[in-house]
């Protein structure tokens, strides 16, 4: 990779990294600890990074930590609350009220079935339908 800066290459990419970390964990602040452990490794082995897809390398190392710290065992994660900023709550103009109701309940309908799946299920979810990553990229170490 040419000499480019990790903030150039890396630090775009924290949002997505956020997000697929809060999937994994179910709640900000451990999301947060992820992040911020797994951009810090990052940051030590930048060198090691050979091509230009550092969002899949950085995911990955999201998810390597995430398994460090223990999240992905039966039980912590899955006691933490469902967060609230999942849900949808835009107004849509173009929906009466009883599509609006109907509509949101089946957000939270779906977001409960994905919050209730395996973590390696959910994991792919978040991965392929949330952060957009196609299955190839998903299945690079």
């Amino acid at each position: 990779m040419p000499h480019r800066a990790f903030e150039e290459v890396v630090l775009p990419h924290l949002d997505a990294a956020f997000n697929y970390a809060r999937w994994l964990t179910k709640s900000d602040a451990d999301a947060e600890d992820v992040v911020q452990d797994a951009a810090v490794r990052a940051l030590r082995f930048f060198p090691s990074l050979r091509n230009d897809d550092a969002r899949a390398w950085l995911l990955t190392i999201v998810r390597n930590t995430w398994l460090r710290r223990g999240f992905s065992k039966a039980g912590r994660a899955d006691q933490h609350v469902v967060f609230d900023d999942m849900k949808d709550e835009r107004p849509d103009e173009q929906l009466d009220p009883e599509a609006l109701v109907i509509q949101r309940q089946s957000v939270e309908r779906v977001q409960r079935a994905i919050e209730e799946l395996p973590v390696d299920f959910r994991e792919v979810i978040a991965l392929r339908e949330i952060e957009g990553m196609s299955y190839k990229e998903k299945s690079q170490p």
